[in-house]
């Protein structure tokens, strides 16, 4: 009878060490629930930016005025009545 308890109490060590420190325990979980939290703020901010950056396509699709302001901005391009001043600090 001490023999058979003695094999079920080591048994029962075996398995909570796998679970609290083997693979796929408690451990791998914690890790991969910390990897899932920061992998879900990168997706988050990248969405933000795809959105940024569809928003922007449709404007250059639709209006002549982000096309102007980007070849003013970007290229540096002006209208024929106006002059460019370039100001050096």
């Amino acid at each position: 009878m001490k023999a058979l308890m003695a094999a079920l109490v080591l048994i029962l060590l075996v398995l909570q060490w796998r679970l609290w420190v083997g693979d796929g325990g408690v451990a791998d979980l914690h890790r991969l629930e910390e990897q899932l939290a920061v992998q879900q703020q990168e997706n988050e901010a990248l969405r933000l930016r795809n959105n940024m950056l569809e928003s922007e396509v449709l404007d250059l699709k639709n209006g002549l005025e982000a096309v102007e302001e980007r070849a003013r901005t970007d290229l540096g391009m002006t209208r024929k009545d106006e002059t460019f001043y370039m100001i050096i600090e």
